[in-house]
């Protein structure tokens, strides 16, 4: 592939996934919410909900939520795979990016337009479900394709950290979009209509079809190393450390995605302004990113991590507490502060999803010689889809249908991130002391990753068969877990 030069087409192309990544936050926090009326308070009913009515049995609607979450973890693989096999006049890339933005769109539109008027059934919880798992597997072979480009159109390390530093900086603006501009557009405009506003925003992921330019691969043989899958997911599961950090991830993508699922149920239950909360929350990161990053390099990881995990419950508490003063004014400054707070912990959460497990995978190559990153990121996705399904699909769920119990949504979330805290510390010594002056850096680079709450997705080929050997092409993939330092010094 030849690479792109010039930072206005590196900016450009690092900005490409910013529509794509704005769809999937409005079909988890949004488009899923407005099913069910359960949560809101009346006076949003006719602005938050597709029907001013349920159009899914809930029970039902949680165990899809939490199938679909589930699928979304382990299809990484498969879609890497495809991507990164695939044999075209067109090459690769270009053609998977196409098929997965397509199927996405049309699996929104679907979920937007197709809006039934017989209530709660099971019929509609079905065709909603599938939709749901049709536009995940598509928002994955889109993303998955595109961060694996990520080392492909650049030859050098600077412009490889550019890239990835301004599609950092995409995330936390369709972060402060879809939290703060969709829920402006929602006080006086239905749901359906704000979803078809944001939609042509997708189209960013045009850009790249115009930027990669990649020869043809058909008729080409593929270079790549041959590691047996099930035997790459039996090594990824013995590593013991890699396991004890899945546990604690797990719980921590508990807290962080209950809150994202449900925040627009929470703050219409509430009555709190969500879009100043959510703009202290994201405008302080890339400052906060730079304590956290302080504190890694004279603590190490491990304290790093903790005190994230810390602030971010803190503020989840001071949400609830909010809640229940009287005086909107006090609410008000108290929402406000909680945002702040939590804004200590949004980009520490963003960068675990990537640099322990690429840690983990290049200290796992080094004992075994086998080279399987893009499992170890699978598996993580597996223990993410698990950990949201349960979050989004089973407890938010009977949050809504439980009246005033929407109001404990934040306790759950920083219990789940209090559990992740106790846990941390049997993680142990190499991970705890990662990035600490005189120790192991953290990863710089890594393969590609699927994290939640924010979009990430990974890059590997490999063949599924069960009697032949897998095929695990590992794309090197950049993550910054140091962006804001990183960007300061672009500038």
């Amino acid at each position: 592939m030849k690479p792109i030069k010039g930072k206005a087409k590196l900016l450009l192309y690092g900005f490409s996934g910013f529509g794509v990544n704005l769809l999937n936050l409005m079909m988890g926090s949004y488009l899923c919410s407005a099913l069910l009326k359960g949560g809101f308070k009346p006076a949003d009913v006719p602005f938050q909900t597709f029907a001013q009515k349920d159009l899914v049995v809930a029970a039902a609607w949680a165990a899809f939520v939490l199938v679909a979450k589930i699928i979304d973890g382990i299809i990484d693989i498969p879609m890497a795979s495809f991507t990164d096999r695939l044999k075209s006049r067109w090459g690769r890339r270009r053609p998977t990016i196409l098929i997965g933005l397509v199927a996405l769109i049309a699996s929104y539109l679907l979920f937007v337009l197709i809006i039934p008027n017989n209530g709660a059934t099971i019929g509609n919880t079905v065709f909603f479900g599938l939709v749901l798992c049709l536009f995940y597997a598509a928002y994955t072979l889109t993303m998955v394709t595109y961060y694996a480009t990520f080392t492909e159109v650049v030859d050098n390390i600077d412009d490889r950290n550019f890239v990835s530093n301004v599609k950092s900086v995409a995330d936390i603006i369709y972060f402060i979009v879809g939290y703060v501009v969709v829920r402006m557009l929602l006080s006086g405009m239905n749901i359906k209509w704000v979803a078809l506003i944001v939609l042509p925003i997708s189209l960013t992921m045009i850009i790249p079809m115009f930027m990669i330019k990649e020869e043809s691969t058909k008729g080409k043989k593929l270079e790549s190393e041959t590691v047996n899958l099930f035997k790459s997911i039996a090594y990824t599961f013995k590593n013991k450390d890699f396991i004890l950090w899945m546990v604690v991830y797990a719980f921590m993508t508990f807290g962080s995605q209950l809150f994202l699922g449900g925040i627009n149920e929470y703050f219409s239950y509430t009555g709190m302004s969500m879009i100043y909360v959510m703009l202290g929350a994201f405008v302080p990161v890339p400052f906060t990113l730079m304590l956290y990053n302080y504190i890694i390099k004279k603590k190490g990881f491990g304290f790093a991590f903790r005190y994230t995990l810390i602030a971010y419950s803190v503020s989840m508490l001071a949400l609830f507490g909010a809640s229940f003063s009287p005086s909107g004014a006090v609410k008000l400054a108290c929402g406000i502060l909680g945002g702040v707070i939590c804004s200590f912990s949004i980009g520490a959460f963003f960068a675990v999803a990537y640099s322990i497990p690429s840690h983990l995978a290049a200290e796992d190559e080094k004992r075994t010689g086998i080279k399987h990153s893009a499992m170890y990121f699978a598996v993580q996705g597996l223990f993410a889809g698990v950990a949201t399904g349960l979050a989004t699909g089973v407890v938010l769920t009977a949050l809504k249908q439980n009246g005033g119990a929407m109001t404990y949504l934040t306790v759950l979330c920083s219990v789940g991130c209090l559990v992740a805290f106790a846990l941390s510390f049997i993680l142990p010594k190499s991970i705890n002391v990662l990035g600490k002056l005189g120790e192991a850096p953290l990863p710089t680079e890594a393969s590609d990753s699927m994290a939640e709450a924010t979009g990430n997705a990974q890059g590997a080929d490999n063949q599924s068969a069960a009697d032949e050997p897998a095929t695990v092409e590992v794309a090197e993939q950049p993550v910054v877990d140091s962006v804001a330092d990183d960007t300061a010094a672009e500038n």
